[in-house]
């Protein structure tokens, strides 16, 4: 059973604009991911997988328009591209009644003014007494309400 445990972080100012920075790229990633798969599933293809998604990433990431991608922790970013995937597979196996319950609507663009997050896999942060570390923003302070008894796998900063 997985066990999901909210703690508040209290991110400096500094820290606020780089959290900032990464949502705004990460709501890049996945509506330019998005339009992509629009565009190949409008012109008959199949629904590209993770693999293919990443390359492209990684192509967009040394471009001149978008190499402010670099400036942020790619592990965001990645896990992203995983989500959209995820999202599809959902659409598709409910569009074939493979998934009980409601049908699943296709994936949505990303509005600047929706709720913001993005999601850290165990490699990108670690979790200290008095601190957790995410990668390219630092050491955030938080206040443990209750003991961290498991090892954490995925931290989602909302």
């Amino acid at each position: 059973m997985k066990a999901r445990y909210q703690y508040r972080l209290y991110p400096t100012n500094q820290q606020k604009r780089l959290l900032s920075q990464l949502f705004g790229c990460v709501r890049v990633v996945w509506n330019n991911t998005l339009a992509y798969c629009q565009e190949l599933y409008q012109q008959g293809e199949k629904k590209p997988k993770y693999i293919e998604l990443s390359k492209r990433l990684t192509q967009i990431k040394k471009t001149k328009e978008k190499q402010w991608l670099t400036e942020v922790s790619s592990i965001p970013l990645q896990q992203s591209l995983r989500d959209l995937e995820t999202a599809y597979s959902n659409f598709f196996a409910s569009c074939k009644g493979k998934r009980k319950g409601k049908k699943v609507k296709p994936p949505k663009f990303k509005k600047r003014k929706s709720k913001q997050s993005v999601i850290f896999t165990d490699n990108g942060f670690t979790v200290n007494q008095h601190h957790v570390t995410l990668a390219k923003i630092g050491d955030l302070k938080v206040v443990w309400s209750r003991p961290l008894s498991v090892i954490s796998y995925q931290l989602s900063v909302i």
